[in-house]
């Protein structure tokens, strides 16, 4: 079985593709130890909405296997037709599976820290100082995340008290706040 699958893999017309398809497995081997991204540029070098190399692989990977079945039971047909009938069909499922597979990847810019500043949040340890505090907030998906908060004043920011996430300090990884009634303070 396996030296006729290797025999068949290295004999035409699927040898035209199989090394495209040891690139494409290279590549994907390299993606799972962290060495490329596969979705880098995904919003500007997208075809049908679906990453360049997702969309390729998916290419080179049925139009290998349409020449290795092809190549078999090719009947009458001359075997120098079957890698073009090949690249056309695997071409067509392809756009067909990068329909629904568009849904499934994410869209819009990654999350971050600064989605947070302008939020409200609820204190939730007994007070914050210059170094020391943790809060509660709601992010507009609903999800909800605990994070370190600090503030600069001495205002009293008790646990459950609503307060306004302003900056960030991406070094020390904690959100400045102050009050959030601070507009009426002064009246």
């Amino acid at each position: 079985m396996e030296n006729g699958f290797v025999e068949a893999a290295l004999s035409f017309p699927t040898v035209l593709l199989t090394p495209l398809l040891i690139l494409v497995v290279g590549y994907w081997l390299v993606v799972i130890v962290g060495g490329a991204d596969p979705e880098h540029g995904h919003g500007h070098g997208a075809l049908l909405g679906v990453p360049i190399p997702v969309f390729v692989s998916l290419l080179v990977a049925l139009a290998w296997f349409g020449t290795l079945a092809g190549a078999q039971w090719h009947g009458p047909a001359p075997l120098w037709l079957i890698p073009i009938a090949a690249l056309v069909a695997a071409a067509i499922v392809t756009r067909l599976v990068a329909i629904p597979l568009r849904r499934l990847l994410p869209t819009g810019p990654a999350a971050s820290r600064a989605d947070f500043v302008g939020l409200t949040c609820v204190i939730r340890t007994g007070r914050v100082t210059r170094t020391f505090g943790q809060a509660e907030v709601h992010s507009p998906d609903g999800s909800s995340a605990i994070i370190q908060v600090r503030q600069t004043g001495a205002d009293e920011l008790p646990a459950g008290t609503v307060a306004l996430i302003y900056d960030v300090d991406p070094e020390g990884e904690f959100f400045w706040v102050v009050p959030a009634d601070i507009a009426k303070k002064g009246l």
